[in-house]
């Protein structure tokens, strides 16, 4: 039981003080559940995410359902599913009750303008946290430069781009190990 609290614990702070959606999560996932719990590692933790990104839902939802099922289960996978969902929840509740009614003062505006940049520059930070552990050879670097620019350029929903880049991966290491 302990355990289940845990869980629903640590990404209930995930869901509750983290804003932007996924993308936005992923320094708190690191630091939640790569670096204070160890319940993943590092590569654990983006193969969850890459994962969570081509299934259906939403993002930082799928990757608290993988670990939580990882850590303890069926039960795991609903204590920290329920877990990040539930700050998310009553929160939206709460503003849907009285946005309305301050959503055009200028406050509340440049509020909005001020967490937007707040969560671009978290992103960055996650994302250079990502490359140092991601882009380890220059194979992998190739496949990064080219999913970015395929998705500067083409209009390919996010699936694609990670199914070519694992298929990718795959071909490029099967490719190395006939060379060795």
């Amino acid at each position: 039981m302990r355990e289940y609290l845990r869980l629903f614990g640590a990404f209930a702070r995930i869901g509750a003080l983290t804003f932007g959606g996924g993308y936005a999560m992923l320094p708190m996932l690191q630091k939640e559940v790569v670096e204070q719990y160890g319940w993943a590692t590092e590569e654990e933790l983006m193969d969850y995410y890459a994962i969570g990104q081509c299934t259906p839902g939403v993002i930082a939802v799928n990757t608290a359902t993988f670990v939580g099922r990882k850590q303890k289960g069926a039960l795991g996978a609903v204590a920290a599913t329920l877990g990040v969902v539930f700050p998310s929840l009553v929160i939206i509740t709460a503003i849907a009750a009285f946005l309305a009614n301050f959503a055009d003062l200028p406050a509340v505006k440049n509020a909005f303008a001020g967490i937007r940049v707040c969560v671009c520059v978290l992103i960055f930070n996650a994302v250079c946290r990502l490359w140092k552990k991601s882009v380890v050879d220059r194979p992998a670097l190739v496949i990064c430069l080219a999913v970015l620019m395929g998705s500067l350029v083409l209009k390919f929903s996010p699936v694609v781009f990670v199914v070519l880049a694992g298929a990718a991966g795959v071909a490029v290491k099967a490719w190395e190990a006939r060379r060795s």
